[in-house]
């Protein structure tokens, strides 16, 4: 029996015309070094990435069960409809084990916006964090709950070493993509770490090793995050980014 967990996240693609987030919060203050959204998750699920790599789609459902506990209840999205999530992005086929070949992060999330998870649970906009910025990483989670980054796994990274020498060459096993690619919702960081949601358990790693594995990230903005007061955090640019998000779905 294999013990070693999916993954399922392909290369990094961008998406022409996706701002970075530090457009919408130019005006912002900055984020605290510390928060916590982890503290009322109860049922964490793996949402099929136990048996599928479909990380993609359940780093989706798992931000809905953060944003969700922490503004009304805590929602468990069924695996069924994470399967199905990512089925619709990425051409997997119900019992065939040949069509299981993950999904790229963008039309997961390009998917989500056209169409609400369950109806219901929705994404008005999301934007794009360039890997190695923390201050960007840290605005995503502060401001939004959660932060949806892409890194590429080392082989290390199966031992659960999730720590790595600012000098580390990044060879051999430690090599970025040695293992393959995994997205991961972040809900806690403090100066040192952060802490994500990956097949059903919480993880620690720390700033060093997001610096040197993470090849994409997305700050995510979604009704249920602001369903308490029904607008964006004061400050945040929530038109344009509405008027971004029209003209990417218009062009694509």
């Amino acid at each position: 029996m294999n013990d070693v967990p999916l993954l399922g996240k392909k290369a990094a693609q961008v998406l022409r015309g996706l701002p970075a987030l530090g457009k919408y919060t130019l005006h912002m203050p900055n984020s605290p070094f510390e928060t916590d959204y982890s503290l009322a998750l109860k049922n964490l699920g793996q949402m099929g990435n136990d048996k599928l790599g479909d990380c993609t789609c359940a780093a989706i459902g798992h931000a809905i069960q953060t944003w969700t506990s922490l503004t009304s209840q805590e929602e468990v999205i069924p695996d069924d409809v994470i399967i199905n999530l990512y089925s619709a992005v990425s051409g997997y086929v119900p019992g065939d084990p040949l069509s299981d070949q993950g999904a790229v992060a963008t039309d997961a999330l390009k998917y989500w916006y056209r169409n609400p998870v369950q109806g219901h649970h929705s994404l008005s906009g999301f934007a794009n964090i360039r890997p190695g910025n923390r201050s960007s990483v840290r605005d995503a989670v502060y401001l939004f709950g959660v932060a949806y980054i892409g890194v590429q796994l080392p082989l290390t990274a199966q031992k659960g070493d999730w720590d790595v020498s600012p000098d580390s060459d990044l060879t051999g096993d430690d090599a970025p993509g040695s293992w393959g690619g995994h997205a991961i919702p972040i809900v806690q960081y403090d100066k040192d770490s952060v802490r994500f949601i990956s097949w059903g358990k919480f993880k620690d790693a720390s700033w060093n090793w997001l610096d040197a594995y993470m090849d994409e990230g997305y700050a995510l903005l979604s009704k249920d995050w602001l369903n308490k007061s029904g607008r964006a955090p004061p400050g945040f640019d929530f038109e344009t980014l509405t008027n971004d998000m029209m003209a990417i779905k218009a062009g694509a």
